[in-house]
């Protein structure tokens, strides 16, 4: 296994300021993300925004990755590209943004219901957004990687849905992606042992239909294999002196949203 950088206390709140600079990109765009918004627009926002408070689109430029945002549409799970491309009434959309401020990176993600959608894409939505917080609640002291993927893989199943293997959530840093690896589907009591200065990024990939997945011929955008629709919620998540601080929020899309925010159930606790 490569190494695993345990940050300290003032690199995780480095870490924390890059997650809340990101959260605020989100929150801005939420007020954006609506019937006949263009995909290109949003990323030139996001860009433009995340630049306006001293940070870098990290997503830019990765591996030749063309935008600030991955913007992924109804079956694309996630990387989908910045097209010029308009939403559409009944559309769900996965904005996954990440910025590096001070040395240290924030990176999250929200899917948008657009305009109205039906009745089962909101349950996919509702189900993923809550595997993410049961997953959180995992995420403590003397814990391991397997109690919080094994959270996710059991609330979706349950549900009926596919939990997609090839992609994973990550320990995050100087750099977006880091060791751990922290997968959605898997066993508790398995893999890696959680400690103080630990610093991952929790991100459930849930489709409405099978777990397997393909990749398009653009070379990045990755879809359901079926066609069905994908779901994607991302918090940046930390223990400092043997507790569990969540870095990200999504209060600010909540902000803007209002009553047209997805909806945790329940009793499930929200972040």
């Amino acid at each position: 296994m490569s190494k695993i950088f345990y940050k300290t206390k003032e690199e995780v709140e480095l870490c924390r300021s890059a997650a809340l600079l990101v959260s605020k990109t989100l929150g801005m765009l939420a007020a954006e993300v609506k019937p006949g918004a263009n995909l290109k627009r949003l990323d030139s926002l996001a860009d433009q925004f995340i630049r306006d408070h001293n940070a870098i689109p990290i997503f830019k430029g990765f591996h030749g990755f063309p935008g600030a945002l991955c913007l992924s549409l109804n079956e694309a799970v996630v990387h989908g590209l910045p097209a010029d491309k308009e939403l559409r009434d009944g559309d769900i959309i996965s904005v996954d943004c990440g910025a590096k401020l001070n040395g240290f990176c924030g990176d999250h993600a929200y899917t948008f219901a657009v305009g109205e959608i039906k009745p089962e894409t909101m349950l996919l939505l509702q189900v993923t957004l809550e595997s993410l917080s049961l997953a959180i609640e995992q995420t403590k002291l003397n814990n391991r990687i397997g109690d919080i993927s094994f959270a996710v893989q059991d609330y979706a199943e349950k549900h009926g849905y596919g939990v997609v293997r090839e992609l994973v959530g990550h320990g995050l840093g100087k750099n977006f992606h880091e060791k751990p690896d922290v997968p959605n589907y898997g066993k508790k009591g398995n893999g890696l042992r959680l400690q103080d200065g630990l610093v991952i990024a929790i991100e459930p990939m849930i489709n409405m239909g099978t777990k397997s997945v393909r990749q398009l011929a653009d070379g990045w955008t990755i879809v359901t294999a079926d066609g069905k629709p994908s779901a994607h919620y991302e918090h940046n998540v930390a223990i400092i002196d043997g507790e569990t601080h969540v870095l990200s929020t999504f209060k600010y899309i909540e902000d803007v949203l209002g009553d047209r925010a997805i909806v945790l159930r329940n009793g499930i606790n929200g972040y």
